[in-house]
């Protein structure tokens, strides 16, 4: 039984490890498509007086994908927004199960929010008059909301995992997601 629980874990360990890479790459390149598209518009500009017609929106885009996905990195890493104002005020092993507590709570509203974004996006490629923009579908381009709201619930979910090992230990947590 044990042996099995090991290779889950080494298992488990290897997806996250992708996962992180491929999060990292894909905002990487993100950030790096919108700093050369930005520098060539601006060149359109004062070079030649014009520019691309589908930049700016598209730049506009892809702003709020590198947000979204900074957010996923951000949650991933414990470095998201939260009010951690019971910390101040409970007892260490009353604020570890309430960072369970919290998490489950935080899982919760971002898998709602991905749901309603997969309904939201659907929607709008049923419907098929939004606006294109570079060739893209406007629903198309709102994919973003359903996958990031998603990939924030998968790193709340795997901080419940670690929170709770660390509550039913008694121990100060080391990283908020988990084996690293």
């Amino acid at each position: 039984m044990s042996a099995l629980k090991a290779r889950l874990s080494r298992g488990s360990q290897r997806l996250s490890r992708l996962l992180e890479r491929l999060e990292d790459a894909i905002l990487l390149l993100l950030v790096a498509a919108m700093i050369v598209l930005a520098c060539v518009q601006i060149a359109l500009r004062d070079l030649w007086g014009g520019g691309l017609s589908w930049a700016d929106p598209l730049l506009r885009v892809m702003v709020l994908w590198a947000g979204l996905l900074g957010a996923v990195v951000a949650t991933r890493m414990d470095k998201h927004i939260s009010i951690d104002l019971a910390s101040r005020f409970l007892a260490r092993s009353t604020f570890r199960w309430l960072r369970v507590v919290r998490q489950v709570f935080a899982t919760g509203v971002c898998l709602t929010l991905a749901w309603l974004a997969v309904v939201f996006v659907r929607q709008e490629a049923l419907q098929g008059n939004g606006q294109e923009m570079a060739g893209l579908a406007s629903w198309q381009l709102n994919l973003i909301f359903p996958l990031a709201f998603a990939g924030i619930a998968l790193r709340f979910l795997l901080g419940i995992r670690h929170s709770l090992r660390a509550a039913l230990a008694g121990k100060e947590e080391r990283s908020a997601q988990g084996d690293r």
